[in-house]
């Protein structure tokens, strides 16, 4: 834990208040429950799955391909169909020769019967084929390489989301510690305008006041009462927003401890601004590179429509037709079951020019992402200028608001000192005692405008 800052006349409570009536989390912890349960983060990680599924989807493309297909079909207004030996008893009825009787018509009668076989009611197959990729246009192996980088843009996705959790916990941290501090500048502010309306009161029952005094006594108490209820209501904006980016419920009970940076303190080193560095370290920029060389691989593949496609294949098939449903014969491998070998080249000679189409179209998104790139870059010249510009002017107000409260601290003990001899009134007392008070206010926001302004430089340079 840093110092509290130590200011020359009075000190400020940089800190959140600690509550302990419900859970209290530190910054870091803070930042863990979100990287644990922020939807972002898990959306991310989501994506990331999936991409690296697609490679082993896109490496499957290179493996066979086995298919096991059964179909069963029911043809309708044929008749049974039965095997007869009509021409070999003809045969044998006439007193044909034995090679009539014993050959010719036995075969003719087997011929017959296995044409009819094409006419059974039932007719079933079962069919196992195996077909295997030889050339497929270099798609397979683009498609791989595609899928590959496709899966290191999701990495750098997720590590992304997770610097913007980052970034949106410790943002959202250090609004809730300066709410905690102004409330506790607020209290310390209204105790002492009670204190001092009490010796007005008395003041101007025993004469020795106006009922201006009074008055004016009165209204600052009132200004101060509403500022605090606003930002108390602030407050409990605040934490509800930070549990929220923790993926948390809200939590009436819970609390946060913590601290806002102190630069004063020293420790903080300014970042590495050097645009060619920073272009290095933007996962933006990383995402939109692997996006770049993903949409070159693209061209190819459309182009690959261009050339042929070459697949060799086997297949087997067991038919079985017959008269009834339930009858089935034996898989016999030499009688029943068909063995096929194909070598299968195919090339598209004219498709509507879709081909030539699609090329244009990935040529086009090629040169969208480039466009991408070179508008981040320029992009992140002027994020840096401009969060080092915020930086140095908010170094400078700190500077100016560390010195009003010192002056307004020191015109504080001289108008109270006079003010206890008699030589000052309460009401310049008063507006005194204001006056310390928005200083330190002022500078108190100041401080977040350092924070904020240092965190979002550093987001810039890619260092947050």
């Amino acid at each position: 834990m840093r110092k509290l800052m130590k200011l020359t006349l009075t000190a400020l409570p940089l800190f959140a208040t600690q509550i302990m009536a419900g859970q209290s989390y530190t910054k870091e912890e803070a930042i863990k429950i979100a990287l644990e349960k922020s939807s972002d983060v898990q959306t991310a990680e989501q994506e990331l799955v999936s991409a690296r599924s697609q490679i082993d989807q896109a490496y499957g493309n290179a493996y066979p391909t086995i298919t096991l297909d059964a179909t069963t079909t029911r043809i309708f207004g044929l008749k049974d169909v039965k095997k007869k030996s009509d021409l070999t008893d003809a045969a044998q009825a006439m007193g044909a020769e034995p090679y009539a009787q014993d050959v010719l018509a036995p075969a003719v009668d087997g011929l017959i019967y296995g044409m009819s076989k094409q006419g059974y009611r039932w007719q079933s197959s079962v069919d196992l084929t195996a077909t295997q990729i030889l050339y497929a246009q270099g798609k397979i192996s683009t498609g791989t390489q595609i899928a590959k980088a496709y899966s290191r843009v999701k990495e750098v996705n997720l590590q992304n989301t997770k610097d913007d959790v980052r970034y949106n916990v410790s943002s959202s941290f250090d609004q809730l510690v300066y709410l905690d501090s102004a409330i506790g500048i607020l209290k310390e502010s209204i105790s002492q305008v009670e204190q001092h309306l009490e010796y007005v009161d008395a003041a101007v029952k025993n004469g020795l006041a106006t009922e201006l005094n009074q008055v004016r006594a009165q209204i600052s108490l009132d200004e101060l009462k509403s500022t605090l209820e606003n930002t108390e209501k602030s407050r409990i904006l605040a934490r509800n927003a930070l549990l929220n980016t923790m993926g948390m419920e809200w939590d009436a009970e819970a609390e946060f401890k913590g601290e806002l940076k102190d630069p004063s303190n020293g420790g903080f080193a300014y970042p590495d601004t050097s645009v060619a560095n920073v272009s290095k370290r933007r996962k933006e920029m990383a995402m939109l590179n692997e996006s770049e060389e993903m949409l070159k691989m693209n061209i190819d593949i459309e182009r690959g429509d261009y050339k042929p496609t070459v697949v060799l294949g086997g297949r087997l098939s067991y038919g079985n037709n017959q008269n009834e449903f339930y009858k089935w014969d034996a898989p016999d491998w030499d009688d029943n079951i068909s063995k096929v070998i194909f070598l299968k080249a195919s090339i598209t000679l004219f498709n509507g020019m879709q081909t030539r189409e699609k090329v244009a179209q990935a040529k086009s998104n090629l040169r969208s992402t480039q466009i991408q790139k070179e508008t981040l870059n320029r992009g992140i010249r002027l994020q840096i200028e401009s969060a080092a510009n915020t930086l140095a002017n908010a170094e400078s107000q700190l500077a100016l608001h560390k010195r009003r409260i010192e002056l307004e601290t020191k015109n504080v003990e001289m108008t109270e000192a006079a003010y206890k001899v008699g030589r000052e009134t309460q009401l310049n007392y008063l507006d005194a005692t204001m006056n310390l008070k928005n200083a330190k206010l002022n500078y108190l926001n100041a401080i977040l405008t350092w924070n904020n302004a240092y965190n979002d430089l550093l987001k810039a340079t890619g260092e947050f």
